[in-house]
């Protein structure tokens, strides 16, 4: 009888350690992914022209399942020339290193589209639909729907 509760209690013991831990990502996030730009230079603030004809429109919020995305995209001579994600979900290690590699390769889609019909990363399928929705509110402020 003793080594039936010994082994009942053991179990119980190794299931809630085992329940209880918690993994740490293979790595962090320590900034935010880089924009992606076509090299064109002359960028200025948020809505406002610079000397090269060039504008920064940043799109409204767009709520997802895991956070908030927030895309900012950067005109010139009617063109999206630079895309970078202002906000993403990062509030988990999953979350970031999902995001780790997927707001780089949205940002190069939304600089080679012509529009917010930009290819989802798979696994990162919630980032990606708000993206694209952020994303066609700053191509709408813009004025390149």
């Amino acid at each position: 009888m003793r080594r039936v509760i010994l082994a009942i209690v053991g179990t119980v013991t190794g299931l809630v350690l085992l329940l209880s831990f918690k993994t740490q990502g293979t790595g962090s996030l320590s900034s935010p992914p880089a924009a992606i730009s076509d090299g064109t230079a002359g960028t200025t603030g948020t809505g406002t022209t610079g000397s090269a004809g060039s504008s920064t429109v940043t799109g409204d919020s767009a709520s997802t399942r895991f956070g908030p995305v927030q895309v900012q995209i950067t005109i010139t001579n009617g063109k999206v020339t630079a895309a970078t994600a202002l906000t993403y979900p990062t509030s988990n290690s999953r979350d970031r290193q999902i995001n780790a590699y997927a707001i780089p390769v949205l940002n190069k889609e939304a600089v080679a589209a012509a529009g917010a019909h930009i290819d989802m990363v798979s696994g990162a399928t919630y980032t990606s639909e708000g993206y694209a929705t952020s994303l066609q509110s700053a191509l709408d402020k813009a004025g390149l729907t």
